[in-house]
Parts: C-alpha cells; sequence; structure tokens
C-alpha cells in the first residue's frame, strides 16, 4: 500500500516505436479511462477500483482505502486516505504494458508501483 501511496506519474518521453516489453505513456484523460474502466488495479494486498466520478475505493492490506482522482496536465492528481491514515495529494504519471499499469509518484520522479488489471 505504501507503493501506491507513493507512486506518481512522470513525465517520461515514450519512443514512437517502442519495444514490446517497455510501458507506454498514458498521455491523457480518455487514455487512462479506457484502460481502468470496470477494472480492478490489484497490488499484493491491495485491489483498487478509479471510478468515473472521480472516486477511488477498494482496500488495502485489511483497510478500506477511498479518494478522489481528477486527470491535470497529463498526470494521474489522487488525494488518498488508508483507513484512517491520510496519505495526502500527489501527481502521478501512469504507464501501461498489457495489464500492467505503472503509476510512478511525484509527477515521475518518485517510487514507483505496478498493478495488475483485473
Amino acid at each position: 500500500m505504501r507503493m501506491f501511496a507513493a507512486a506518481a506519474l512522470a513525465a517520461t518521453t515514450v519512443s514512437a516505436a517502442p519495444a514490446a516489453a517497455d510501458f507506454a505513456r498514458i498521455q491523457n484523460e480518455t487514455q487512462f479511462r479506457e484502460v481502468v474502466q470496470g477494472r480492478t488495479l490489484a497490488y499484493p494486498l491491495v485491489r483498487l477500483r478509479v471510478t468515473p466520478d472521480g472516486r477511488i475505493t477498494g482496500t488495502g492490506a485489511g483497510r478500506e482505502v477511498s479518494g478522489q482522482w481528477q486527470w491535470q496536465d497529463g498526470l494521474f492528481c489522487r488525494d488518498l486516505y488508508w483507513g484512517e491514515r491520510e496519505l495526502g495529494y500527489n501527481c502521478q504519471t501512469v504507464e501501461v504494458r498489457g495489464d500492467t499499469v505503472r503509476f510512478t509518484s511525484d509527477a515521475g520522479e518518485g517510487d514507483h508501483a505496478d498493478f495488475r488489471l483485473r
């Protein structure tokens, strides 16, 4: 859960023809919604849903996870709670490779967490 709390989107450049194993940067909210809509983001002991109405819901290590999100300047920006603990506001880069979505905290300068799409 700590990794997701720290995860933020990074402003990385993706080449025009990335290798199959490379992550591709999600550039806008429409792309992001297409990837996560109706899916669960799974990380060890974490299950999250990012809803179209700007909510984040789920569980992490047995505690409720809740929050709000918005897409801003090419970044996934969220305010998150893990149980009673406020994890704060953070804007993150989002990248995708197959059924894996990578969130990198601090606008791509921080830690990353790879979630499986279920």
